[in-house]
C-alpha cells in the first residue's frame, strides 16, 4: 500500500508502526514495531469461503455462488488460527467469497482476537444489517474495507446485482452507527475512473475515513476485464487527481486517509512530484519509502493468503501457484520454506528481476511493484511490472543500458 495521505500530505495514519516504522500510529501496547521492513511476518488475507451474493466482474479467485466443498471446517479453522497465532502475524484478513456468508465467521473472529490477532473482514458491504453490525462491533474487528467501485449504477455493474450499490451504502451506514472503523475500497478502471470526482464527493457526504484505490490486477475473473485497465498516461491522471484531492482535504482538515494499493510505483510518483512542488518534504518522503522498500517486502514476505481450499499462496492474486495445504502442513513451516524457488525469489527479489525493473534508480522504493502481475502478463515473475508508468528517462535509463538490456536478452515489450 501506497499511503497517499502520509506521504503527500505528512499526516500520522493508523498502520504507520507497520508500514514504517514509525511508533504511536497505531500500534497496541506489546505489539512488536519492526526496525527493518524485513521483519515484517505476513498480514495474512484468508479468502474463508468461495461462496458470494454478487458476481463481481473483477474477482480474483472467481467466487460463486456455491461454497467450495473442501472449505476448511470450523475445527481446521481453528488450528490455522492457532498457528498464526504462535507464528505472530500482524492481522488476518478474513476475506471471499463474501465472508459474512461464513456460518461460524464471527466465532473464527472471536477466536482470532483470543490468540491476540488482530481481525479485519474484508466485504462487499450489502449483507450488514444494523444486527450484523452490532456482531461486527461486539466480536472486536479491528476494521472493515468495503468494496465499491462507483456511484450507483456503475458500482452495479461491477457487482453484477442490480440494488448493490444502495445496500452496500446501507451497509457503510449501519456500520458507522455502530462505531465501527470502515474503508473503502475501490478497483481503478476504464469503466470507473471518471467517477473519481463523484467518489470524493462520496466520501466527504457520507464521512468516510479510508478510501484505497486498487491498480487492476487481471487475475482470476479479472483476467476477463484486462481490456478496462488504465493506460499508463490514464494512470498518471489517476494519480494527479487523487493526489490534489488528498491535499485538499488535509487543507480542509478532514482525517480521510487514501491509499494507493497493489503498484508501489505511486510511491516514487509522489516522490518525484514533491521533488518540484516540496524539496524538503520530498527527502523525507525518501526516507519512508527506502524503509518500507515496496515489493521487495510484499508479497511472499508482509503479505500471504490462504485460499478457500486451503492453498497457500505469495499474496491473493497469485491463485495459480500454490506454495503448500495448511491441511498437510502449518503456515508457518510453508512460509518459512525457500525451497519453493518462488517463495525464494520473492524473499530475495534483487537477485532475480530482469529488463528495467533491475536498472531503475529507483529499485529501493518501488523493489519491482507486483510480481504476480509480470507473470501474468509476460509469464515471468521476474519482468518488469508491466503496469510502471514511469519513462526510461524517470528511471534513468539512457541508451547505453537500454542496449545492455538487449545485449542480454531482457527487453521485455511495455504496453502503453
Amino acid at each position: 500500500m501506497i499511503n497517499i495521505s502520509k506521504l503527500y500530505c505528512d499526516q500520522v495514519t493508523p498502520g504507520d508502526w507497520l508500514r514504517y516504522g514509525k511508533k504511536g500510529s497505531g500500534e497496541r501496547e506489546g505489539e512488536y514495531v519492526p526496525k527493518k521492513a524485513c521483519e515484517r511476518k505476513p498480514i495474512v488475507v484468508w479468502n474463508i469461503t468461495r461462496a458470494c451474493n454478487l458476481k463481481c466482474v473483477h474477482c480474483y479467485n472467481d467466487s460463486g455462488v456455491k461454497q467450495a466443498d473442501d472449505e476448511l471446517s470450523t475445527s481446521e479453522a481453528k488450528a490455522v488460527l492457532d498457528d498464526l497465532g504462535r507464528f505472530g502475524v500482524p492481522s488476518v484478513l478474513f476475506s471471499g467469497g463474501e465472508p459474512l456468508m461464513r456460518h461460524d465467521l464471527f466465532e473464527l473472529i472471536k477466536y482470532a482476537t483470543g490468540q491476540g490477532l488482530r481481525a479485519v473482514i474484508s466485504t462487499n458491504g450489502t449483507l450488514i444489517t444494523a444486527g450484523i453490525a452490532g456482531k461486527i462491533k461486539q466480536s472486536g474487528v479491528s476494521y472493515v474495507g468495503i468494496s465499491l467501485d462507483g456511484i450507483g449504477e456503475v458500482n452495479n455493474k461491477f457487482r453484477g446485482v442490480d440494488g448493490a450499490f444502495e445496500r452496500a451504502v446501507e451497509g457503510i451506514r449501519n456500520c458507522q452507527n455502530q462505531d465501527v472503523r470502515i474503508g473503502l475500497r475501490l478497483t481503478l478502471t476504464k469503466k470507473n475512473v471518471q467517477e473519481l470526482e463523484r467518489l470524493f464527493d462520496f466520501f466527504e457526504s457520507e464521512n468516510i475515513e479510508r478510501a484505497c484505490f486498487y491498480h487492476l490486477v487481471p487475475s482470476g475473473r479479472g483476467s476477463n476485464i484486462a481490456a478496462e485497465d488504465l493506460t499508463h498516461e490514464q494512470t498518471r491522471n489517476a494519480l494527479d487527481l487523487i493526489l490534489t484531492k488528498t491535499k485538499q482535504y488535509k487543507q480542509a482538515g478532514r482525517k480521510t486517509d487514501i491509499l494507493t494499493v497493489d503498484n508501489h510505483v505511486d510511491g516514487v510518483y509522489v516522490y518525484l512530484k514533491l521533488k518540484e512542488e516540496n524539496p524538503s518534504r520530498a527527502e523525507d518522503v525518501l526516507k519512508l519509502l527506502e524503509w518500507n522498500g515496496g515489493g521487495l517486502y510484499s508479497s511472499g514476505v508482509g503479505i500471504g493468503c490462504i485460499d478457500f481450499h486451503g492453498k497457500v499462496h505469495p499474496d491473493q492474486f497469485w491463485g495459480h501457484y500454490n506454495l503448500g495445504d495448511i491441511r498437510k502442513r502449518r503456515f508457518s513451516d510453508i512460509w518459512n520454506d525457500t525451497s519453493d524457488s518462488l517463495l525464494a525469489g520473492l524473499k530475495d527479489r534483487r537477485s532475480h528481476i530482469k529488463g528495467r525493473c533491475r536498472l531503475c534508480k529507483y529499485f529501493d522504493l518501488c523493489g519491482g511493484s507486483l510480481r504476480v502481475r509480470a507473470d501474468l502478463h509476460f509469464g515471468s515473475p521476474w519482468a518488469p511490472d508491466p503496469a510502471c508508468y514511469l519513462t526510461d528517462d524517470e528511471i534513468g535509463l539512457d541508451e547505453n543500458k537500454l542496449q545492455g538490456l538487449a545485449n542480454q536478452g531482457e527487453v521485455f515489450p511495455m504496453p502503453a
